[in-house]
């Protein structure tokens, strides 16, 4: 019997190569529910470091709240580009079975070894798949081809390769402490904000004194604004919408989160498209555009969605999980979406 071995933040790795991951999936192209897409395909025999140890993420399809995950992990920045999935825009951070890698000393070629994770049985004794049955498990069984396909992928298939996780199972803050996906600071301070928020939520009439105290608090040290704040426009109004006709490159700035507020309903939404607490951070902050969201993957359906109002993705502006519900410190780090409406181009010096 061998020990498992769990990778961590900062540890490097190889991608096996195609044919030694072929022979791990079944005929769905997946191990352990957990799908193995095309377009992964490229980063097989070159090495990445560990951005983190994927062992919790987060329900985007049923909002179940925390979810457990199985020998995975995130390497640094590999998002999925879409291309066998309809070009979706979402450039979602893919899941590594570590079955799939093999540990190294660095970037450099030398030495590597495979990873011990308890799966690799399993992993040999699966029928296997070949590039054609990959690229066949894109799609849900029987679906149509074009415009009305139904996608699979490793986010629609999220409660499938995940078990459900307690907010109140301490084990997981534990792992993220040993993994490094958390600072003990870090840690503090999300216990902290998730206390307060209980109080805010208690009522007895103390939510609006509360958060203006937190407000006045966190001013005094330039910190984040009370980020549970609600948008002014009455439900059933038709909420703004503007266009910059921004392209990837371009600088921008993220408005106030007041002037953000004044463009979403009660429900925080600005034309379906949710603002939400992991955002405010990034307001009144100047980013870069990375690319356009045209279409993305609905994770409940399978279906595309295209997007009608403009919206964009900054570079390095994701989900961090310092708010999240029930759900801290997860490390799937989602791209944020911000309509055009809550941003504002910046000139850069010099021009005009």
């Amino acid at each position: 019997m061998t020990t498992e071995e769990k990778l961590s933040r900062g540890d490097w790795v190889e991608v096996r190569s195609e044919s030694e991951i072929l022979a791990t999936l079944d005929e769905r192209g997946q191990l352990d529910r957990m799908p193995f897409m095309p377009e992964m395909l490229a980063y097989c025999g070159k090495r990445f470091r560990v951005a983190s140890r994927a062992h919790k993420t987060c329900d985007t399809v049923n909002r179940s709240g925390g979810r457990s995950v199985d020998h995975s992990v995130h390497l640094d920045e590999l998002r999925c580009d879409g291309r066998a999935h309809g070009n979706c825009d979402a450039g979602c951070l893919l899941f590594w079975k570590t079955s799939w890698l093999k540990k190294c000393d660095g970037p450099e070629a030398g030495e590597s070894r495979p990873i011990e994770d308890g799966s690799l049985a399993r992993a040999a004794a699966a029928p296997g798949c070949g590039a054609g049955e990959l690229e066949a498990g894109t799609r849900a069984p029987g679906s149509p081809e074009g415009d009305d396909a139904v996608y699979t992928c490793q986010a629609t298939e999220l409660p499938a390769m995940t078990r459900h996780l307690p907010w109140w199972d301490v084990r997981q803050y534990v792992e993220d402490l040993s993994s490094g996906n958390a600072r003990p600071w870090q840690m503090f301070r999300g216990f902290v904000y998730a206390g307060y928020v209980q109080l805010v939520n208690a009522g007895v009439g103390l939510g609006r004194p509360l958060k203006w105290l937190y407000d006045l608090v966190q001013s005094l040290w330039g910190g984040i604004p009370y980020p549970r704040k609600r948008g002014t426009i009455p439900m059933g109004r038709k909420t703004p919408s503007g266009e910059l006709g921004l392209k990837p490159g371009e600088l921008v700035r993220v408005k106030s989160h007041d002037e953000i507020l004044a463009t979403l309903n009660t429900k925080n939404r600005n034309r379906g498209l949710l603002f939400w607490d992991e955002e405010v951070p990034f307001c009144g902050g100047t980013y870069r555009v990375l690319q356009r969201v045209d279409q993305i993957v609905d994770e409940r359906t399978g279906r595309m969605i295209r997007i009608q109002s403009p919206t964009v993705i900054l570079e390095n502006v994701y989900c961090q999980a310092r708010y999240s519900d029930k759900r801290l410190f997860c490390p799937r780090a989602l791209y944020s979406m911000f309509r055009e409406i809550w941003l504002e181009r910046v000139e850069p010096e010099g021009g005009r």
